[in-house]
């Protein structure tokens, strides 16, 4: 301390009694992946650990596909949609396929539509698992991801011997699907899910009932409902804020009505829904969820064609149609227009993930760095389906 004019001051000459003022901190978090979940930047002005304005920046991962589909034949596409969710390609496959099936008139075999929603929701327990994976090294635990991942394995095991391929599968076709599940996949399948079930209480206990981990997620990154219903957030993050809706129950498709299964919500661990924990707790107990709904598929698949009668040059009848389906992140729409030719006139694609990137700024002012990214990390987005 010294004194100026008999003033009491600071090291830097500053009068103590003054208050210091600082200008916002402008900094990137990212495009890197995997620390913003993909290639997205977000524009983050701080004052010291406090976040005042996030701007997300987009583009990075642009594949025109919108714009391919116009030039290519409807079952041409179908190896296009799996890049858009890479870690829930199966169902970017399935709501495409919905999509142009409802305007052909196409009857789906039996055995196909419960093949389909095998996969499906194997596919939903999949991405969750990278979901939770990542979240716990976004938020410095490490164990479970190596947990989950060896579980995820099993799954994408799977999925090659039946499609020949990991993570783009190109497995289900207009029609119905690609190839057929034998018996020994379908055993396999089944012990599974038995395994996973009693596993999952383990993952769960080690991460979700983390005393560190709750203090980190609960009353973090608010979505109420009203926030919810204003920016159209769809999937586990509609869900966590409390809202009881999903697509499979409310607008089944495929076979969903004719299985019983549970819708899950946040019910606010620490007193408020729509937290980051909700997010994440929701997430966990759709697994359960959906391990129910491959056992009924377990129980109830049927002997038969695998694929229904659909044209060799295909042609979809001149109209329109918009057609969505609940996916591992929220709803996915695609709207199909037609001129009647080989080749869509139009297809454009309603992303979950783009609407949900939408609300960072609403969500990010007041937050400490840290909780931006616990929140970025609660979305989980996938950025092949936000640019498509």
């Amino acid at each position: 301390m010294s004194s100026i004019d008999g003033k009491e001051t600071g090291n830097f000459g500053q009068p103590v009694s003054e208050k210091i003022k600082s200008d916002l901190l402008t900094l990137n978090m990212g495009p890197q992946h995997p620390a913003t979940h993909g290639v997205l930047r977000v524009e983050i002005k701080t004052d010291s650990e406090i976040v005042a304005e996030a701007i997300p920046h987009l583009g990075y991962l642009h594949r025109c596909f919108e714009k391919h589909a116009e030039n290519l034949d409807y079952r041409g596409i179908v190896p296009f949609t799996d890049r858009m969710d890479y870690l829930g390609a199966m169902a970017m496959e399935w709501g495409y396929c919905l999509t142009v099936e409802k305007m052909l008139g196409t009857e789906i075999p039996r055995r196909a539509q419960y093949i389909r929603t095998i996969c499906a929701e194997l596919q939903r327990i999949a991405s969750h698992f990278v979901y939770a994976g990542t979240y716990g090294i976004d938020l410095g635990a490490f164990s479970l991801f190596l947990y989950l991942m060896e579980e995820r394995e099993k799954i994408l095991r799977l999925f090659e011997e039946m499609s020949g391929a990991r993570m783009l599968y190109n497995y289900i076709w207009l029609g119905g699907v690609w190839n057929d599940i034998t018996d020994d996949q379908l055993k396999r399948i089944s012990k599974f899910v038995d395994e996973l079930q009693e596993n999952m209480k383990t993952y769960h206990s080690l991460f979700g009932e983390n005393k560190i981990l709750i203090e980190r997620l609960a009353n973090v990154g608010v979505i109420t409902e009203e926030t919810a219903y204003q920016y159209g957030a769809t999937g586990p993050v509609l869900r966590g804020s409390g809202i009881k809706w999903d697509l499979r129950k409310d607008r089944p498709y495929g076979i969903y009505d004719e299985l019983d299964f549970d819708v899950c919500v946040g019910e606010g661990l620490k007193g408020t829904v729509g937290d980051c924990w909700d997010r994440y707790h929701v997430r966990i107990k759709e697994v359960d969820e959906s391990i129910k709904i491959i056992r009924q598929c377990l129980d109830g698949i049927e002997e038969g064609p695998i694929m229904g009668k659909v044209p060799k040059v295909l042609k979809v009848p001149e109209g329109e149609i918009y057609m969505r389906t609940e996916c591992p992140r929220g709803e996915l729409g695609y709207h199909l227009v037609s001129d009647g030719g080989k080749t869509p006139y139009r297809l454009k694609v309603k992303s979950s993930c783009f609407t949900h990137v939408s609300m960072l700024p609403d969500l990010a002012p007041g937050q400490m760095v840290a909780d931006l990214v616990a929140t970025i990390g609660s979305i989980d987005i996938v950025l092949g389906e936000v640019d498509r």
